[in-house]
């Protein structure tokens, strides 16, 4: 059960406020340099990449569009069902563009690379992903990202756009949630 304060439910902080902005800074140098000459389009996953999609475009220097996909593969639990759904499409055409897929984590792999492959169909110029956090450990399919924050363990992690149940999201750390919070649940 979720507590009254965020701060019961957390058990430990795992990347504070300033790691996280000296993360999304060095990310943004390196997609500048390498979109430089390219037509950037960057796709936010919502919901869980949007503040790092925010902060991330900033950071970013060169030209680039916005644009936003929303998809689930999770219902109210902590594992993918592996049943992927587009709630949101994207807006714009991307034939021809340089696609940066903007993700907040990549652990089974199998909704991004449901994305990737969805958004292949439509004949963008190249496809790359940028994902803030990568679990290599719980990966189902062979996908990689070529931007990644950070690699980090296979433990339950919110806030920074992350969350359990809807929730933590508004975190501006990342924090370990406590197992006592989801194992209830499922």
């Amino acid at each position: 059960m979720i507590g009254k304060s965020y701060s019961d439910d957390i058990d430990r902080v795992l990347i504070g406020e300033n790691e996280l902005a000296e993360i999304v800074y060095r990310l943004g140098a390196q997609i500048s340099e390498d979109y430089k000459d390219k037509n950037l389009l960057m796709v936010s996953v919502l919901k869980g990449s949007v503040i790092f999609m925010a902060d991330l475009m900033r950071a970013v220097t060169v030209p680039c569009n916005i644009d936003f996909m929303s998809v689930s593969s999770y219902d109210k639990g902590t594992k993918s069902s592996g049943v992927v759904r587009i709630i949101k499409d994207l807006d714009q055409n991307i034939e021809g563009k340089d696609l940066l897929i903007v993700e907040d984590i990549l652990d089974s792999g199998k909704t991004l690379n449901y994305i990737q492959e969805l958004l292949l169909a439509r004949n963008p110029n190249s496809i790359r992903i940028c994902t803030l956090f990568d679990k290599p450990e719980r990966r189902e399919v062979d996908l990689h990202a070529e931007y990644v924050g950070c690699t980090v363990p296979n433990e339950f992690i919110v806030g920074y756009g992350l969350d359990y149940a809807e929730y933590y999201r508004n975190l501006p750390f990342i924090g370990v949630l406590k197992p006592s919070v989801y194992e209830e649940s499922n």
